[in-house]
């Protein structure tokens, strides 16, 4: 048992951050990590997601696992399959071995250095088998691993494939009035007196054939046989200027009317006050290219009339561009650290986002706990991309991405659609690239910053609907509907058998990780574990009360694989609350736990009672009557009567949503109106009840007390269950 003086210095600490002269050790020099971290020491061992190879044609994004699993599938076949696939995956993981290095380059580079690392020339075997998959391998292009480079390059490669549709569709548009343009001028000089010259018969007949006619009476019959009809001045000079706007525009690449190719405008750039300068300074010239668009479109359909147009056009744009006019032209992409968001920068950003501009920026934060320096000041997790996040969301026309860097590959179908969004977008990426997490890598980082809530992923969507439901998505983070998502966690303790248990990753799991916050931990002896020390997301469920019962602990490994319990302190604690409770505010937005939508039903389900109350009292009923009135239907009913240590279902609520049917459809089943009862409760385990309830989106599943006492791991079922007790 825990002496009284040991936990009073355990509690001290926690409620001080101040470690005794004794008992509790520092962190600093042990290299810890959080235990659901520790398994992934070696990331480079894994295959995930990245690295990403950015393919050259077409500015696509791809997987290098998912690259190296298609190559397989062509190519592991027949009886050398198996050792084919062996050598393969080894090439695949060495090259993650040379961009964690810090390597950079296309995949064909890479390729031959690390087959070179494996050995490639002194194994015949090996060199068969990688030669075989080279010649297969029809992609190429940079490799991009999870680093501080990788967000602005993956951003700046899909705005590349958005922007050479733009500039396909601009030139396919500008090149047709062009040419028919040019064939109206050709078609007035041809019916003019220099058109029908000799010369010019001539001319257009070619030297080859010359000789075959007499240009000079050719001319006199057409002169005589067809009068001049050729274009008024005004209409005429109006199409020679309209021709030399369009041919000398640099909005996009282009072949002038000298034949030399135009050098097009710049459109990244490295901070927003450069970009909105570049922005002003184009602007009457992009206001003319788009006049003399709209204005080519009704002269090549022969719909142009002077009086009726030429005063509508003489300001054209003065007021701001059609977005259909603006969606023709370039936009913009500025890509920003968050450090470099001084007040102009702020002050422009703003500026952009507000005016509706057509700019898309990355901020980009490579530290999210930067601690403030006044006194008491909170840790504020990602509180600068926090407020611009919000900010552009709250201005309503603004496409906002908010996501680590761990995630993008996942949400390329997001960040392309905000990098083709008609309006301004804001990207607001975490790197992970933080320099004070040890040897943490940046995917690593920038994952459990992810999944601890301190900088969820979401995006706003204004063009993807009218109202919130369609237009804000939450959807990327795990286990959305909770306060933190859990994870299963089994070590071998010293008697060698093995304990599972289920682990919440929270805001704590990640501070730990960063080294400056070492202060926050003690780490208690094993000799002094004790049932008082409690998980951290257990301890922050069950709020304020306990402070002094209990101590709360995160269990962290070090690189001897052994594990630890540190504890932690009152404030780090308090900013898990503060978190959770902006967590909370975005599941609002995302319908989740919505309070409004809770009070409404809450309303609705008084009212429904109310209506369900005789008008009239009941005649007094024989004591047997109300006896048989007290007892429990059979079946669906009976689980809404049911005492606590019975398992059972709020089924008057239950959404139909399958999610209890598809873990046990013969202990959860439907009555007839396709609402979910408990219906056997021992035709499965005390673990599916508790899986079912932590997966109910409603949270109505009560498990109750468990039916089989020597079912395994109990207790920790018996601590999740509590939360959905009654």
């Amino acid at each position: 048992m825990l002496m009284e003086a040991e936990l009073q210095s355990q509690v001290a600490f926690h409620l001080t951050g101040r470690r005794p002269a004794a008992g509790l050790d520092a962190v600093d020099a042990l290299a810890l990590r959080p235990a659901l971290l520790a398994r992934y020491r070696d990331l480079a061992a894994l295959r995930y997601d990245y690295p990403l190879l950015l393919v050259e044609d077409g500015e696509r994004v791809q997987a290098l696992s998912g690259v190296f699993d298609r190559l397989l599938q062509g190519i592991a076949q027949g009886e050398h399959a198996e050792r084919v696939t062996r050598h393969v995956l080894r090439q695949e993981r060495q090259l993650r071995r040379l961009l964690a290095e810090g390597a950079t380059g296309s995949l064909s580079t890479l390729w031959d250095a690390a087959a070179e690392r494996l050995g490639l020339h002194g194994d015949e075997v090996l060199r068969d088998s990688l030669t075989r998959a080279r010649a297969a391998l029809k992609l190429d292009g940079p490799l991009l691993d999870c680093n501080a480079a990788m967000p602005e390059t993956l951003l700046t490669h899909v705005w590349r494939g958005v922007q050479k549709a733009k500039a396909a569709r601009f030139r396919a548009t500008v090149g047709r009035l062009i040419q028919e343009l040019s064939d109206i001028l050709r078609a007035d000089f041809n019916r003019s007196d220099a058109g029908r010259s000799a010369q010019n018969l001539k001319a257009s007949i070619g030297e080859q054939h010359a000789e075959l006619f007499d240009f000079g009476v050719m001319s006199r019959l057409l002169t005589k046989a067809e009068p001049e009809s050729t274009l008024p001045e005004g209409r005429r000079a109006r199409l020679r200027e309209l021709l030399s706007v369009l041919e000398s525009q640099r909005f996009y690449s282009a072949v002038g009317p000298s034949g030399k190719a135009e050098v097009a405008y710049p459109f990244v750039y490295p901070s927003c006050v450069a970009a909105l300068s570049a922005y002003g300074e184009r602007l009457p010239q992009l206001r003319s290219v788009a006049r003399a668009i709209a204005v080519a479109e009704l002269e090549v359909a022969g719909e142009f009339r002077e009086a009726r147009h030429s005063a509508l056009f003489d300001n054209y744009g003065a007021d701001g561009l059609d977005p259909a006019d603006e969606a023709l032209f370039p936009d913009y992409l500025v890509c920003i650290n968050a450090r470099e968001l001084d007040a102009a920068e702020s002050s422009t950003l703003t500026e952009i986002l507000s005016a509706g501009l057509p700019m898309k920026v990355l901020v980009q934060a490579d530290d999210i706990l930067d601690e403030s320096t006044l006194p008491g000041a909170h840790l504020g997790f990602g509180l600068k991309s926090r407020q611009l996040a919000h900010t552009a969301i709250g201005l309503n026309d603004v496409f906002v991405l908010q996501s680590a860097s761990s995630n993008l590959f996942q949400f390329r179908e997001p960040l392309r659609r905000g990098l083709a969004y008609a309006g301004p977008a804001l990207f607001s990426v975490f790197s992970g690239a933080t320099a004070t997490t040890g040897d943490l890598p940046a995917y690593l980082c920038a994952a459990a910053a992810m999944d601890s809530r301190a900088f969820p992923a979401f995006t706003y969507d204004p063009s993807a609907g009218p109202d919130w439901a369609s237009r804000f998505d939450l959807q990327a983070n795990p286990e959305v509907d909770r306060d933190w998502p859990t994870h299963r966690y089994a070590y071998e303790d010293e008697a060698h058998q093995r304990v599972g248990l289920h682990l919440d990753f929270t805001p704590i799991d990640f501070v730990a990780c960063d080294g400056r916050y070492a202060r926050h931990f003690a780490r208690v002896a094993r000799a002094d574990w004790a049932s008082n020390m409690q998980g951290v997301g257990e301890y922050l469920a069950r709020g304020e009360a306990g402070a002094l019962e209990n101590v709360p602990c995160l269990l962290m490994v070090g690189p001897d694989d052994c594990l630890h319990k540190v504890i932690v302190d009152e404030k780090l604690l308090r900013e898990a609350r503060r978190c959770r409770e902006m967590w909370h505010s975005l599941q609002e937005l995302g319908g989740i736990r919505n309070s409004h939508a809770e009070r409404l039903l809450a309303r609705e389900r008084a009212a429904a009672e109310q209506r369900a109350e005789p008008a009239t009292p009941a005649p007094a009923a024989a004591p047997e009557a109300v006896a048989a009135a007290a007892a429990p239907a059979p079946g669906p009913q009976a689980d809404a009567q049911a005492s606590s240590d019975e398992a059972y279902i709020e089924t008057p609520r239950c959404t139909s949503c399958n999610e209890c049917t598809g873990i046990n459809p013969k202990m959860f089943a439907y009555n007839e109106n396709k609402q979910a009862y408990v219906a056997d409760v021992s035709a499965g385990t005390y673990a599916q009840l508790v899986e079912a309830a932590e997966s109910c989106q409603v949270s109505i599943i009560h498990p109750g007390k468990p039916h089989n006492p020597d079912e395994p791991d109990l207790p920790e079922l018996m601590r999740r269950a509590a939360a959905f007790q009654s």
